[in-house]
Formats: structure tokens, sequence, C-alpha cells
């Protein structure tokens, strides 16, 4: 005889954003337009897309991010080091 056992998937955060709309809160800051959001009730993952509205964060856009975020630091990184250059001479 299988014991049944009930699927984690259900919970009241769940249901609370789908009467009322998820709560998104910035998770974090990939370039100074683009960034990565969090619902603070069930803990889905939305991403800004190329027109600025919400996109559900999907594995090829988290790797999107990621990409995105590394080359955003060495250019920020690589800038920072020209201004001091410039300043010291």
């Amino acid at each position: 005889m299988k014991k049944y056992t009930p699927h984690s998937s259900f919970s009241i955060s769940k249901i609370y954003c789908v009467l009322f709309g998820h709560n998104y809160v910035t998770s974090k800051q990939v370039t100074h337009h683009i960034k990565e959001y969090t619902c603070s009730h069930c803990g889905e993952q939305a991403t800004t897309n190329s027109r600025g509205r919400l996109e559900v964060m999907t594995p090829k856009l988290k790797e999107i991010n990621d990409v995105l975020a590394s080359v955003h630091a060495k250019k920020a990184a690589r800038i920072k080091g020209k201004i001091k250059l410039q300043a010291a001479s």
C-alpha cells in the first residue's frame, strides 16, 4: 500500500500572492538599470528585461544576468583604475 505524501508546493504564501500579487524586493543589482527581485512572500524570482518590465526568472536569464554582472564589474574596475591614474598625473 502506497503512502500519500502531500505536495510541498502548497502554501499560504502562494495563495496570498495569487490573490493580492507579489511583493517584490530587490535581491541583487546586476547593473545600474538591471536588477533581480525576490517575492518576500513566496520566494518567486524575477528580473527586468530589455524593456524594463519584470519577467519571471529562468535558468537562461539567471545565466545571462551572472555574465552581465561580471562584465559590468570588470568595466567598472577598469574605469575606476583609469580615473586614479589620471588624478595622479
